[in-house]
């Protein structure tokens, strides 16, 4: 039998957790001979997922640099990874997302004609500055890919409206796929700030924010929410591992900086994260990830956005959007906190991304696509 070569390209955190559990099930799958090429558009934050997964890459483009640009991360991605394909050409390259590595990794297999298989598929806003720039990485994507790996019909649907009806599957997220590998009920946190806490004391909200689209005003209105929020409410406890960006850390340390029950950690590990989402009460968060894994564990998610890529969640009633002015956060964060029934309400509603099997799904469609 002969194997199908695939070829799984990425680049940041958020890829790694959600490619790291398909890059697994490929390399058990005797049909597939799996390749891994990572750009490191994120080098720190990738690495520590490549090595909880074991996940050793074939190729390493090692892109990143201090300040570098959309520009520079593109035209980089594309010069470098052409050079990978000419070396090893595969029957299909797999990307995810709406990452900047996504699509100019699917550019450069364009351009080389290798057929591009895009995770994570058909999510959609239709504001092509909102998300920056993961709106039109997504959409250029869907353009150049062969086959369309959609996490749900919604997904699907908005496939479609773009005329794209051929290849295209509902999997589920792959990114449900990794709690198999990264959560257990003995978990002991390694952040030793995560470590020293007492879980069963207070109620702990989760907080990440970093969107380029809310760095400066944006942030800072949701940072001042926050703060009246714990100054308020002598049980809440916050925990926000900030992005390692200068000008979010340099918002959040000034207006969150120095409070005993607001914790500031530098970014935590996929598993230190999954395992913290377990304790929470709720999330406050401009994440597109966070929004589809913390409704697995019943975890109220309140979208620091004014729009999102994940209606489904909406839909569903385990996400709410409150946007990015202070009062409009602090409002929905307060009636969480004092309505048992509307925290309930979102606690117990069906997480629509998945059963944690779209790996196999994927690994089955590429099968009898290319076999």
């Amino acid at each position: 039998m002969k194997k199908i070569t695939v070829m799984s390209v990425f680049g940041t955190r958020p890829e790694a957790t959600k490619m790291c559990p398909l890059v697994k099930a490929l390399e058990a799958d005797e049909r597939f001979d799996s390749v891994v090429c990572v750009t490191a558009q994120h080098r720190e934050l990738l690495d520590s997922v490549l090595e909880f997964f074991d996940v050793v890459p074939d190729f390493d483009l090692n892109i990143m640099k201090p300040r570098q640009t959309l520009a520079d991360i593109t035209s980089t991605v594309i010069l470098r990874l052409c050079e990978v394909l000419r070396q090893r050409r595969p029957d299909i390259l797999l990307v995810h997302g709406d990452t900047t590595t996504s699509f100019a990794a699917a550019l450069a297999a364009f351009y080389e004609q290798v057929p591009v298989g895009h995770v994570e598929a058909g999510l959609r806003t239709y504001d092509k500055y909102s998300p920056f720039p993961e709106e039109m990485n997504r959409t250029l994507t869907t353009r150049i890919a062969h086959c369309h790996f959609a996490p749900t019909v919604e997904s699907v649907e908005n496939l479609k409206r773009e005329g794209v009806t051929e290849n295209v599957y509902v999997t589920g997220n792959t990114g449900l796929d990794s709690f198999k590998y990264t959560v257990s009920d003995d978990y002991k946190f390694k952040d030793s700030t995560l470590a020293s806490l007492d879980f069963s004391e207070g109620r702990y909200v989760l907080m990440t924010a970093h969107r380029r689209e809310n760095i400066g005003e944006g942030l800072e209105n949701i940072c001042n929410a926050v703060r009246r929020i714990v100054d308020e409410f002598e049980d809440i406890r916050v925990i926000y591992p900030v992005h390692p960006n200068p000008a979010v850390r340099e918002t959040v340390f000034s207006k969150l900086g120095g409070h005993d029950r607001i914790h500031l950690l530098d970014p935590i590990d996929v598993t230190d994260m999954h395992n913290l989402i377990t304790k929470a009460y709720m999330f406050l968060t401009d994440s597109g990830g966070i929004q589809e894994e913390a409704p697995t564990f019943g975890v109220p998610v309140l979208v620091l956005r004014t729009e999102t890529e994940r209606p489904e969640a909406v839909a569903a009633g385990t996400v709410k959007i409150v946007g990015v002015e202070e009062e409009g956060v602090y409002n929905e964060a307060v009636r969480l906190l004092t309505d048992p029934e509307a925290h309930r309400a979102m606690s117990s509603a069906k997480n629509p991304y998945g059963d944690g099997k779209a790996s196999e799904r994927i690994a089955d469609a590429i099968w009898e696509m290319f076999k």
